[in-house]
């Protein structure tokens, strides 16, 4: 891709997050999920990774997804509608959470639902701490989406309170992690 077209593409996706965006529904058990009518890009990661905060950030606005600092606030799958083009899709954390595990274990069989069934899911971000990196239970969750044949794409949330030389390590280790797994996009 040349500047140009790297500069229509930048501006392609300013105009489409400059649109409206408004809550749908949240679904708490697969038989409450919306029909797919839209494509849709879908978050997920651990709990308190930034999913929400980063819906909020691409759309412009501050509270479209509830944003929370006690993991596991988010407990349903939440949708998202863009400008009538494209449906984000705020799903529930993994790890910890301040619930219990009756509950956890609950959502997890949803966000697996969803994923399963979904086949107008594009793409799925896989949020990553960039004060933390990578943890086994991302690791684990990679390993499933390559089971399942689900591509998704790595993205480092926090990056601005990561020092910059440990930020660049941060990056190599999900790069080459990201390599070792043929669901992932580069």
């Amino acid at each position: 891709m040349n500047k140009r077209e790297a500069a229509q593409a930048i501006e392609a996706g300013r105009l489409l997050f400059a649109q409206a965006c408004d809550f749908v529904a949240g679904a708490t058990d697969a038989a409450a999920l919306p029909p797919g009518r839209l494509p849709e890009v879908a978050f997920a990661g651990r709990s308190n990774v930034g999913k929400s905060s980063l819906i909020n950030a691409l759309t412009g606005r501050r509270s479209l997804a509830r944003v929370s600092h006690t993991p596991g606030r988010t407990q349903q799958v939440n949708f998202f509608d863009l400008g009538q083009r494209l449906m984000l899709v705020d799903l529930p954390g993994y790890g910890y959470a301040a619930v219990g595990r009756e509950r956890v274990d609950a959502w997890s069989a949803l966000i697996r639902a969803y994923l399963k069934h979904r086949p107008n899911l594009r793409r799925l971000f896989l949020l990553i701490d960039g004060r933390h990196g990578l943890k086994d239970s991302d690791r684990a969750t990679m390993d499933e989406l390559d089971k399942a044949a689900l591509s998704y794409q790595l993205v480092l949330t926090k990056a601005d309170q990561v020092k910059a030389e440990d930020l660049a390590a941060r990056q190599a280790e999900a790069a080459a992690e990201a390599g070792r797994h043929r669901a992932a996009h580069p």
